[in-house]
């Protein structure tokens, strides 16, 4: 009898686990993205090869007349390049092979098949010499308008930015970089840190990748459970619990990357015990399940990436009140978004309150800096009844007298007048800017639209094509400098006005007519994106067969 009873606890215990599992199988999404050791698998599958130059104009089987228009372009472009980028160029290839980011964003700007004509024939370098306004110039005396933002840093402008820092630097001089204790500069932008945040406590760091990594820290340290929740496709860093899968070779084995805005998630929240926190980085609003927007791994086509702020609002309180009833610390990383889309980031613009929050370099007035705001009870550092378990971190430059002094000159700049009057009617502006740009996109009948959470916008297609991040080489050529990225992220500063947008908004479309007429958009009649995949399959099987 005893053999029967513990054999049947045994079977209800298997059964519990094995449903436990499945729910969790479940709350994945269901393509590579949610599944990260298959999508490690089928990345090392993927064959390394390149397109013969006469391949890289026929890869979506266009006609001749058409791949005639493409090989006269990319000649045309070429000499442009070769012309106009010349210092730019030569001073990056010299250094190139000197700084892997420099090799590695070199040679993952474009699809990997395209990629050796493309660093041969259409390299514009990656130095500039100054920037004012809202404009980049290069080596060669060239002016761009800037639409990389720093990737997300540059908020204001890099001129209200480069005053902040000259003012910080003043203001702590007498203490200097000294790193014996904290300037008193500290205790007041921890007092504005705690009100934008709604907080009780806050810690500095050196970037907005050690800010992540100390939240999830103090959300496993206090809840004393082991796992961490991380949206499909979403960013918080290179650090590896939170990039499981492709781009970290060791294995994530605390994460569970979960489906954004799925019942199956909030059921898994519900009843799982050893999840200790989850993040939400806002930006998932623009892309739910799906990476950042990049055209090095652009295909076939970017959806329409329009955030539908009501949904997601919607569904981050019910993440909220999930996370909150099962104990799971709710942790907002705005490192990208902080203050772009609100005064108060991005929990004010969606109506939510987070138990930690992160902020990234923005809040550094141009400087390098990671801040971490939350709840007093999860960041406290030790317990008393137990004076040898403690949760350790520090930074040698954390709070650096210059970082704190030039925070603190943004601040005290987004308190006054001039940085409250930024922010009115923000959103309405920005999404006017974007309607009034697709419909003269739509006027000029180019299969190209924008998309934006604020100020920061992406670019997607109305028709599939093995080219799309060709784009990025004629809006460079019009005098628009873009991310390494491309295409996928183009970020604004608040010092853009009508006049200023109006001129990237013309050369943007000038770029796109000249790229339509050049056949890169050219597409085969009848199912285009199934003819475009299945090429592609063929392809990828003719060099893994080699």
């Amino acid at each position: 009898m005893a053999w029967g009873i513990l054999g049947a606890a045994a079977a209800i215990v298997g059964a519990e686990k094995a449903r436990e599992r499945l729910r969790l199988s479940r709350a994945k999404h269901r393509s590579l993205t949610g599944h990260v050791r298959m999508a490690k698998r089928v990345a090392g599958l993927v064959p390394g090869y390149a397109l013969t130059p006469d391949e890289f104009f026929r890869a979506d089987d266009a006609p001749v007349e058409v791949t005639g228009r493409r090989r006269a372009a990319l000649d045309r472009l070429s000499a442009f390049y070769v012309e106009r980028f010349a210092k730019t160029r030569a001073y990056t290839a010299e250094i190139r092979d000197s700084i892997p980011d420099l090799e590695f964003t070199g040679a993952y700007r474009v699809p990997f098949q395209f990629s050796p004509v493309v660093r041969e024939r259409l390299g514009a370098g990656s130095f500039y010499q100054a920037a004012e306004g809202v404009t980049l110039t290069d080596l060669d005396g060239n002016r761009f308008y800037d639409l990389t933002g720093s990737y997300g840093v540059n908020l204001l402008g890099v001129d209200a930015y480069r005053a902040m820092v000259a003012e910080g630097i003043a203001t702590t001089s007498a203490l200097g970089p000294t790193l014996a204790g904290l300037h008193p500069i500290v205790a007041d932008n921890v007092r504005r840190l705690k009100v934008i945040s709604g907080l009780d406590a806050v810690s500095f760091h050196m970037s907005g990748t050690e800010a992540v990594m100390q939240a999830v820290r103090l959300a496993r340290y206090h809840t004393r459970r082991s796992h961490l929740v991380r949206f499909a496709g979403a960013y918080h860093g290179w650090w590896g619990d939170v990039q499981p899968g492709i781009g970290n070779p060791v294995p994530a084995e605390g994460t569970y990357t979960l489906a954004d805005m799925s019942e199956a998630t909030l059921e898994v929240l519900s009843t799982r015990k050893n999840i200790a926190c989850v993040l939400v980085n806002p930006l998932q609003a623009m892309h739910p399940n799906a990476g950042a927007p990049g055209d090095s791994t652009l295909v076939g086509g970017r959806k329409d990436g329009r955030a539908d702020r009501a949904a997601y609002s919607a569904w981050l309180r019910r993440l909220t009140q999930v996370c909150r009833k099962a104990g799971i610390v709710l942790i907002v990383d705005e490192v990208f978004t902080g203050f772009r889309l609100a005064r108060r980031g991005a929990c004010e613009y969606f109506g939510i309150e987070a138990d930690m929050i992160t902020y990234g370099k923005t809040l550094g007035g141009g400087l390098p800096v990671g801040v971490l705001c939350g709840k007093a009870a999860l960041m406290k550092r030790f317990k008393e009844d137990r004076p040898a378990d403690i949760c350790f971190a520090r930074g040698t430059f954390n709070s650096h007298p210059y970082v704190m002094g030039a925070m603190d000159a943004f601040l005290r700049h987004m308190e006054s007048e001039e940085g409250r009057a930024l922010y009115h009617e923000v959103d309405e502006r920005w999404n006017l800017r974007a309607a009034s740009l697709n419909a003269r996109l739509e006027a000029a009948g180019v299969p190209v639209r924008v998309a934006n959470l604020g100020t920061i916008w992406t670019i997607w297609h109305t028709v599939p094509s093995r080219y799309h991040w060709m784009l990025q080489f004629y809006l460079r050529a019009e005098g628009l400098a873009l991310s390494w990225v491309g295409s996928g992220r183009l970020i604004f500063s608040l010092a853009y006005g009508d006049a200023e947008f109006d001129e990237v908004a013309d050369r943007f479309v000038e770029a796109a007519r000249k790229m339509q007429a050049d056949g890169w958009w050219w597409t085969p009649e009848g199912d285009a994106r199934k003819a475009l995949r299945g090429g592609l399959v063929r392809e990828f099987a003719r060099h893994l067969l080699r």
